[in-house]
């Protein structure tokens, strides 16, 4: 083996060496995010690597992710996250895309209205035994 061969050798065991420690790297990162994200009640939706967000320049350690997750009373965000295994999880942009309707509320039932609103028994026995004659009338 000469020296040529020696070089091309070591560059490509380098090369390797570093993609899989991207890939180690990267899903290091993810689980941190989605850890990050539940703790807070939230469901991560989606992660993708943003290598030129917010704050990439001049950063050496910390890796960049867009983000979308869907927070504890269901309002969808999307945000930027930097991480890195030895500075934990910093979320910036953080957006809210959608949140869901407000359910309208049931009609109130009457036991809790005011007494002053409330009907009698009679009150009630007598417009149950109207609406019985009126029915069998139609008959």
């Amino acid at each position: 083996m000469n020296g040529g061969e020696f070089v091309f050798i070591v560059i490509g065991v380098s090369i390797a060496a570093s993609i899989l420690f991207r890939l180690l790297a990267d899903s290091m990162d993810r689980e941190r995010v989605r850890k990050y994200v539940t703790r807070t009640g939230g469901e991560l939706l989606e992660t993708h690597w943003a290598p030129f967000g917010p704050g990439w320049f001049g950063e050496k350690s910390d890796r960049i992710y867009r983000v979308r997750f869907r927070d504890r009373a269901g309002c969808i965000h999307k945000a930027h996250v930097k991480t890195s295994l030895m500075t934990g999880v910093y979320m910036t942009n953080d957006t809210i895309v959608s949140c869901p309707q407000a359910k309208s509320e049931p009609p109130r039932p009457k036991h809790l209205d005011t007494p002053a609103q409330q009907e009698t028994v009679e009150q009630e026995k007598a417009r149950l035994r109207k609406r019985l004659a009126e029915l069998e009338q139609m008959d």
